[in-house]
């Protein structure tokens, strides 16, 4: 199990200022960490320094093609996981950007939500495991050895249910849960019975018992879901 303690961080390349200020504001409200370059030198310098936990690579820069740009950036011995950002949808295209490393290849124009289950899909499939079962965000963590929880070091009881919902929203800190995917992933169906009504109040108990303290971690986003803020350092 990966122990989240902070967002990914997304370098985020593309030489049109407008769209690079309109895609990193949009991922930073999905609750990623965001660097940003405009240009092939920039994104093969900020690979280096930000080490990011993934790359959106747009493919036609000033300074030479994207495919370029992942190719220093792998002989600097980084294994980066790409995603190609471009235009250009041509099966020589797409097969040039996985022979040069890319991990997958997004085609302009894309929906912000394809864009975002591609980073989420990416993520998980590259990044590696960290041995260990404990959770941790601010003042609040997560022992699933023990199936214990603790805010400031004083232990919070919970039932089993608050407890897997409580899990759902740690792993996934920072990133807005629907309800849809709460109920399917703690009650093991999907929402399309009203399932809310049993979720809505589970949710308020739990967060009664986890959030008696500052700051407040558990916080609802209306219309779409709930979320486990990640507290400024």
């Amino acid at each position: 199990m990966k122990a989240v303690t902070a967002p990914a961080r997304l370098l985020v390349v593309d030489d049109e200022a407008t769209i690079l200020e309109l895609l990193s504001g949009s991922l930073r409200l999905a609750g990623f960490e965001v660097v940003t370059a405009s240009s092939g030198a920039e994104a093969v310098q900020a690979a280096a320094s930000s080490r990011p936990d993934l790359v959106l690579l747009d493919v036609m820069m000033p300074d030479g093609d994207g495919f370029e740009a992942l190719r220093r950036i792998r002989s600097r011995g980084s294994e980066v996981p790409v995603i190609f950002l471009t235009a250009r949808d041509e099966v020589p295209d797409r097969v040039r950007g996985f022979d040069v490393g890319g991990d997958d290849y997004v085609t302009k124009p894309f929906s912000l939500e394809e864009l975002l289950g591609r980073i989420r899909a990416v993520l998980k499939r590259t990044q590696p495991a960290i041995p260990g079962s404990r959770l941790r965000v601010a003042d609040l963590e997560l022992d699933d050895d023990a199936h214990e929880v603790r805010r400031d070091g004083a232990i919070v009881a919970l039932t089993p249910t608050e407890y897997r919902l409580l899990r759902l929203l740690m792993v996934n800190a920072g990133r807005v849960v629907s309800k849809g995917e709460i109920v399917e992933h703690v009650w093991g169906h999907d929402d399309a019975d009203g399932d809310g009504n049993v979720l809505d109040p589970c949710l308020s108990y739990m967060r009664r018992k986890v959030d008696q303290g500052q700051p407040r971690l558990i916080h609802t986003v209306r219309g779409f879901g709930y979320v486990l803020r990640i507290p400024p350092p």
